[in-house]
């Protein structure tokens, strides 16, 4: 669901360099946050000593007279008990120290974060009509633009497709076709498939628990979504979109790359990006808090 946001997807693209990526910023994510969601704990404070039998004898004996009347109060003042409740661990409220997955419309205020649904937050379901609206958002905000230009000029550099020639024609022809790879990506994903099969295709934060837990949780959402009716189901929108999304890119790119191989390529590909996305989605919330804390 818009995949490419986060990583871009090439026909070619060797799947043997893309888990790799998964790895690494999976590893950069759990670096960043490992300070941010440990549960804080708050010190047992200690017990103020009383003073000894032995020293309030000498001092009830004594028959030194005080230098100053407030010396000789303060010394004559019993010593107040500590609250035993004082000297328990303070419990620290867990919705007050963390974001509790609060999601923004942009991640890093450029990236459409649009279909990412704060955790403990149930909304109800998007009609057929605001799916195609949701795949609109996607497809025609003006990042998109921007990152099909970065994909094409990428392309271009790389000569992916030496058929698509050089120059600014050529690069013409890399830009449309990066351009629509990521707006058949959204539509199949996000509106088509899930009005078909009453699919919610937002992401729904999980928000809470520890890092491997949670990173789990948005790994899974690539097979598994939330349905129309509230339940849990198969996640037809992502798996069957993306494949359809790799199959029509067949008819507009060179007839040279138009195998079952590079078919497959691009599928996969497809799935790993929506994969990453999900992991940037799910700990956006603990970075934004992070870097917000740091300022």
């Amino acid at each position: 669901m818009y995949p490419n946001v986060i990583l871009p997807a090439y026909i070619g693209f060797n799947w043997e360099y893309t888990m790799p990526a998964i790895r690494s910023a999976a590893v950069v994510l759990f670096l960043i946050l490992s300070p941010a969601l440990v549960r804080p704990r708050t010190a047992v404070p200690e017990k103020q000593s009383a003073p000894a039998p032995g020293q309030q004898t000498q001092q009830s004996g004594s028959g030194e007279v005080p230098a100053t009347q407030p010396e000789a109060a303060t010394q004559s003042k019993p010593e107040t008990p500590v609250p035993a409740s004082a000297l328990l661990p303070t419990r620290v409220d867990h919705k007050m120290d963390t974001p509790e997955g609060k999601q923004t419309k942009r991640m890093f205020g450029v990236i459409p974060n649009f279909a990412a649904v704060s955790a403990d937050t149930q909304l109800p379901p998007l009609t057929a009509g605001g799916k195609f609206r949701l795949a609109t958002q996607d497809s025609v905000d003006y990042s998109s633009f921007v990152w099909a230009g970065m994909q094409a000029g990428q392309s271009m550099a790389l000569k992916s497709y030496p058929e698509l020639g050089h120059g600014i024609a050529g690069y013409s022809r890399y830009y449309w076709r990066a351009f629509a790879d990521q707006a058949s990506g959204a539509y199949f994903t996000e509106a088509i498939v899930p009005a078909l099969t009453h699919e919610d295709p937002r992401y729904y934060t999980l928000g809470h628990r520890g890092f491997f837990r949670r990173a789990g949780y948005a790994l899974s959402r690539v097979v598994l979504t939330k349905m129309d009716s509230g339940s849990t189901g198969f996640n037809y929108s992502e798996i069957l979109g993306s494949g359809m999304e790799a199959g029509l890119a067949n008819l507009y790119y060179p007839h040279q790359e138009r195998s079952l191989r590079n078919t497959a390529v691009n599928w996969a590909s497809q799935l790993e990006a929506a994969s990453l996305n999900n992991l940037v989605r799910e700990f956006w919330p603990d970075i934004r808090h992070k870097f917000r804390r740091q300022k």
